[in-house]
């Protein structure tokens, strides 16, 4: 039985809960430029490395403090929000699609194009994805585009394994058949009868994939193979932030905990529709 299902609160507490700090961030995201009291990459040497406002020391003109060139650290945090949702939408999306597409085709298909597009998932999924990161930045420098090449080469191969199993189940019921007795196409028995039936699967992925590529593009920006400094990415700013771990804790520490928390909420919401939409869970 879910954990969730198991307590007495109403099951929808958690879509709730979890649902509205990640639409709030979206939210913040989107509206960085009108949010943010300060630009991310301002600099004010006269304040750096100010403590936040609640702390000895601290100025309620930076809420959050500032970092070792006295940057706010909040108006950091607000713009970092937009490039780490940015990036984790986009490889889900391109990753997703291709992998719906040929996951479609080699579950329907079968034979030989199923055993080389499961060959070449298998390729991708056992190749480290940071290892290409680390190539792709040494060969055009860091960038958002190493992020998104480098994971959407990884996740299409999750998404097309678990697609085409999905497939392989409904390619054997009954109204599957009698579309094809009744003579509907291909495209038609894909669109109207497939796609609705693996669509709750697909949420459930990419709800889980978006902590997933939060995490990683966080530290391919530590590593200096993602999003290049000065822009305020998550990962960049903890990297930036480790050598001034015992004088100024807030740098480092504030931004892994917007990490932490957004990745927190993502995998539990995934985890909470993987439940309600798994028909053995909901009948428990």
């Amino acid at each position: 039985m879910s954990r969730f299902q198991a307590s007495r609160v109403s099951p929808f507490i958690v879509p709730i809960i979890f649902g509205s700090i990640i639409i709030l961030t979206v939210v913040v995201a989107v509206f960085a430029d009108f949010i943010a009291p300060y630009s991310p990459t301002e600099i004010s040497l006269a304040d750096k490395l100010l403590p936040p406002s609640w702390v000895e020391g601290g100025s309620i003109k930076h809420i959050l403090g500032t970092d070792e060139i006295g940057r706010d650290i909040l108006s950091r945090i607000i713009f970092g929000a937009r490039y780490s949702l940015a990036i984790a939408f986009v490889v889900i999306f391109m990753g997703g699609l291709l992998g719906l597409v040929l996951g479609i085709i080699a579950g329907f298909q079968g034979g030989r194009i199923d055993s080389i597009i499961m060959r070449l998932a298998d390729g991708a999924i056992s190749f480290p994805f940071f290892l290409l990161a680390l190539v792709l930045a040494a060969l055009w420098g860091p960038g958002f585009q190493n992020i998104i090449i480098a994971l959407v080469l990884t996740l299409w191969a999750r998404y097309a394994r678990i697609i085409r199993g999905e497939l392989l189940s409904l390619r054997e019921r009954d109204f599957i058949a009698q579309a094809q007795i009744i003579g509907c196409s291909t495209w038609t028995i894909v669109i109207r009868h497939i796609l609705p039936n693996i669509l709750p699967t697909i949420l459930v992925l990419q709800t889980l994939h978006v902590g997933w590529a939060i995490v990683i593009e966080s530290v391919l920006s530590f590593l200096g193979a993602g999003v290049p400094p000065p822009m305020p990415a998550w990962g960049l700013m903890v990297a930036s932030g480790k050598d001034y771990m015992l004088e100024a804790w807030w740098i480092p520490l504030l931004p892994g905990l917007a990490i932490t928390i957004l990745v927190l909420c993502c995998n539990l919401l995934g985890d909470w529709m993987r439940d309600y939409f798994d028909p053995k869970l909901r009948e428990l």
